[in-house]
């Protein structure tokens, strides 16, 4: 059988829901999941399906043909199919803190992640054995002021080179340059502690603690531009107290970076994302 997605947003009309199914069952397309969405006040319709097809009759480029003609166009769709057999390409951007690559290759080696991790790129050398030790491809990129055109560059040659669908910034503590957001738009994640706007700086948590907090919290997002301010894919929290140390504070921030960066990247490499308006729409 021939395994797709597909994601579908567009002006909310009549009859979408009933029009898309019937369309699937007319090519004998059987659908094993369905999920919809409509933003009442931006008068948007959102849907993703799952769906399976003869793979003696239909492949990847006649259905995206097919559909295209038949659905997206009279419905002014914009929209996506995706091949459910072929794993996304990850590319992990690192930097000298390893909780979260920690995290996310024992993730991947045990199966839990659907997707293909070619490349590691760091501006330190300092994890080279932890690619090493899960038998990764490490790839060095110094990234300062004076050489960041070439950093940037070596950084897109290497994407290419190695076909990568979408970045994770497992803690890489540099901007990401626009040249590389405009490249992979909406395929960039980022994880950060949920302290912003007010407490920034290199010690958000000492910060915070001295003004005593009661929540800590952790957001993973879709980068653009506009720093840590992109759509946001996953969140989460939680409590501390008076008898909490700035140590426990760490921990715990730590522990919430590594679980919700982990589901940001589930969402988004089995298609369960639409970004809209600097908002993402996330399906169960």
């Amino acid at each position: 059988m021939q395994r797709i997605t597909i994601l579908i947003h567009c002006e909310d009309q009549k009859s979408i829901i009933a029009t898309v199914t019937n369309y699937i069952a007319s090519i004998d397309g059987n659908i094993t999941y369905l999920d919809q969405h409509v933003d009442a006040d931006e008068n948007v319709f959102f849907m993703r399906l799952e769906c399976e097809f003869n793979a003696k009759d239909w492949d990847l480029t006649s259905i995206k043909s097919h559909f295209e003609t038949h659905l997206a166009n009279p419905f002014n769709m914009n929209w996506e199919i995706y091949s459910q057999d072929q794993k996304p390409c990850m590319a992990l951007f690192i930097s000298k803190y390893d909780h979260c690559l920690y995290d996310i290759l024992g993730r991947y080696s045990a199966g839990e992640l659907n997707l293909e991790i070619p490349l590691i790129i760091s501006n330190h050398e300092d994890l080279r054995s932890v690619a090493e030790r899960f038998e990764i491809p490490f790839e060095y990129v110094p990234f300062t002021k004076e050489i960041k055109a070439q950093g940037e560059q070596q950084q897109l040659d290497l994407l290419a080179k190695y076909d990568i669908d979408f970045v994770v910034l497992a803690r890489y503590m540099q901007i990401i340059t626009p040249r590389i957001i405009a490249a992979y738009k909406n395929k960039i994640i980022n994880i950060h502690h949920s302290f912003l706007p007010a407490f920034p700086g290199a010690k958000p948590y000492h910060s915070a603690f001295k003004r005593g907090v009661k929540i800590i919290g952790a957001t993973s997002h879709y980068v653009t531009e506009e720093l840590d301010e992109g759509p946001i894919i996953e969140q989460d929290i939680t409590r501390v107290s008076h008898s909490h140390s700035i140590e426990d504070f760490i921990m715990k921030g730590r522990d919430l970076e590594r679980m919700v960066l982990a589901r940001a990247i589930k969402l988004h490499a089995e298609r369960k994302t639409i970004v809209y308006n600097n908002k993402t729409v996330v399906f169960a």
